[in-house]
């Protein structure tokens, strides 16, 4: 998997996440328009199969994107290995403005030529039944304990969508991700931790800062420990990104500001969404029992085990905390929020802890791509850099270090140039003896063909 880190990527990545920032302070959603969700530049366009042996191939390191529609089932292929551990994440991403359901979800799951699934998951709205996007991801992961999913050959991703009878039937747009984790160099511990740290710490200190969310994974915004001051607007979605290394744990909550609107308004529940997902986009935790009034409120994360590889073999949350990397943040507000106390941007506060010291990853039997957090990775989340800006970033800095280089070579060769003429210059003197004309500088100038030609190089 190419990592969203900044290495590689053009600029046109971040010209493309700009422009996909549709929506204004104040601007209301209309029905069926795009979603704002900045696709993957990089991700390509294809289509799933309605049968197994017919499904397009998927490539570890690649992004694709297809749609989707109501009842339809769509079939991809994938070569696994029998060492490394395989990721493919779906993001369902409806139009704004459409209906859904507490039923709809779409289902994305891993299966070999047998038919077993290896590994499945939904994305699911759950009682927060407004649109946004939804991301879950099935795995295959290796485990000297099992008997099944193990062995080297071709394997089938299958996404289904179910719907409710009263859901918008447009197709949703669907963006694939296929990541790969190598294995082991030896076999390690496949017993989770019993016992973590589950108090949460204190509101980190020296106040918020201003920093704006982006509107997808690819352009997550970079987060550090600290509070973060945004606004967000009725039925908007902003997404953050937070470096999150072995044996650390995150700790996140969300603060609602108040609104202007007077008493009349009426309160709406499940109002915020706050949600949190792994490095390979699968899903952690959400939590949305909030209701807004108009007035302040608070929502948190449930206190998360730190990041520790035999996580894997646990389930739920702590199974989704099983590798180092890049946590992904997403808040969205209620549109119905937008109906009650109007469209104008409503104060936000994040407030994020990543608490312990980083420890050593474990022994992998190749490069660890996405599962590990870099130098590059903590200055991106320090400096606010979204993946494109950071990408943007290197590549200015491999043309100032190109432009340098060039400079160099050029006063390098016009020095060896000027000693090559002076030395030229000097033999011709001394060849001339008493009978030669003054030399140069002596209010004689040169003769034509002195110094002779410049050097060919």
């Amino acid at each position: 998997m190419k990592r969203q880190r900044g290495r590689g990527r053009v600029a046109l990545a971040g010209m493309a996440a700009m422009c996909a920032v549709a929506a204004l302070p104040g601007q209301a959603w209309a029905v069926g328009e795009p979603n704002p969700y900045a696709f993957d530049s990089e991700a390509k366009a294809v289509r799933g199969s309605a049968v197994n042996s017919d499904g397009p191939p998927l490539t570890a390191g690649s992004t694709y994107k297809d749609t989707i529609r109501p009842g339809e089932k769509r079939y991809y292929r994938v070569d696994l290995d029998a060492r490394a551990n395989a990721y493919v994440s779906a993001v369902a991403v409806p139009k704004l403005a459409t209906k859904v359901g507490y039923a709809d979800k779409l289902s994305v799951s891993i299966e070999d030529r047998s038919g077993t699934k290896c590994g499945d998951d939904d994305a699911q709205f759950g009682s927060a039944t407004y649109v946004r996007p939804v991301a879950a991801y099935a795995d295959r992961t290796i485990d000297k304990d099992s008997s099944s999913c193990q062995e080297a050959g071709a394997y089938y991703v299958l996404l289904e969508r179910t719907s409710e009878g009263t859901s918008t039937p447009e197709p949703w747009d669907v963006e694939i991700r296929f990541a790969s984790e190598p294995g082991l160099k030896s076999a390690g511990p496949t017993a989770p931790p019993e016992d973590w740290p589950s108090a949460s710490p204190a509101v980190p200190g020296g106040g918020p800062e201003e920093r704006h969310g982006g509107t997808s994974f690819t352009d997550a915004t970079g987060l550090t420990q600290g509070e973060w001051q945004d606004e967000i607007t009725p039925g908007q979605t902003l997404f953050y990104r937070v470096p999150v290394d072995w044996g650390q744990q995150i700790f996140a909550s969300a603060d609602l500001g108040t609104s202007a609107a007077d008493d009349s308004a009426q309160g709406v529940g499940n109002a915020l969404v706050l949600a949190l997902h792994n490095p390979a986009r699968g899903m952690v935790q959400d939590a949305s029992s909030v209701y807004y009034d108009g007035k302040q409120k608070s929502l948190a994360m449930d206190p998360l085990p730190p990041v520790a590889y035999e996580n894997r073999y646990d389930s739920g949350s702590t199974s989704a905390m099983r590798f180092a990397g890049w946590y992904y943040l997403s808040v969205t507000l209620n549109p119905e929020v937008g109906e009650e106390y109007g469209q104008q941007p409503i104060p936000l506060i994040l407030r994020v802890n990543v608490e312990g010291e980083a420890q050593s990853a474990p022994a992998y039997a190749g490069p660890a791509g996405d599962f590990e957090v870099t130098k590059d990775d903590q200055e991106a989340a320090d400096s606010g850099k979204s993946a494109p800006e950071a990408a943007k970033s290197d590549t200015m800095q491999l043309v100032a270090a190109a432009g340098i280089g060039a400079g160099i070579v050029l006063v390098l060769g016009l020095g060896v140039w000027t000693l090559l003429a002076r030395r030229r210059t000097a033999t011709a003197g001394a060849g001339l003896g008493a009978a030669a004309p003054g030399p140069v500088g002596q209010g004689q100038a040169p003769g034509p063909g002195q110094y002779g030609p410049p050097p060919s190089w």
